[in-house]
């Protein structure tokens, strides 16, 4: 079964109606049986990004209290594996949120990251394999 593992980008489209991003984001949250796995760097990031914009963290706290969105990765045990990640795309630069995306995408092993990042069409998970992602058309 594929797990859908999600980033900042369609988390802040999906809840900022402004966003030119919006209808994607919404017809791709909108489409999902399954809760969207993610970690709390692109919590964090949302937040900031959410409250930049003037809009208020409830909307992203309230999928994560209803278990549609499940920050679901501890970074303590994956410091290794996600460190040689920032390294190897240190010229990227590799966020943190990033690099614990494309470990979390190796540890579901078909899972999709759901992504406005292009950046993700260059990381690759286990040193060669593509990180297969879902994104709008551009």
């Amino acid at each position: 079964m594929s797990r859908i593992i999600v980033d900042t980008g369609p988390l802040v489209a999906y809840l900022d109606r402004s966003d030119h991003d919006h209808p994607w984001a919404k017809d791709q949250f909108m489409s999902q049986t399954d809760p969207l796995l993610t970690c709390e760097a692109v919590i964090a990031e949302t937040l900031f990004l959410l409250g930049r914009g003037g809009i208020a963290p409830d909307g992203l706290l309230a999928l994560v209290e209803r278990d549609l969105v499940i920050p679901e990765f501890s970074l303590r045990p994956e410091i290794e594996a996600v460190s040689k990640l920032m390294r190897t795309y240190r010229d990227t630069p590799m966020s943190l949120a990033d690099a614990c995306l494309v470990r979390m995408s190796e540890i579901h092993e078909s899972s999709l990251i759901m992504t406005l990042d292009s950046d993700f069409t260059v990381y690759r998970k286990s040193r060669r394999r593509i990180v297969p992602v879902i994104m709008p058309p551009r």
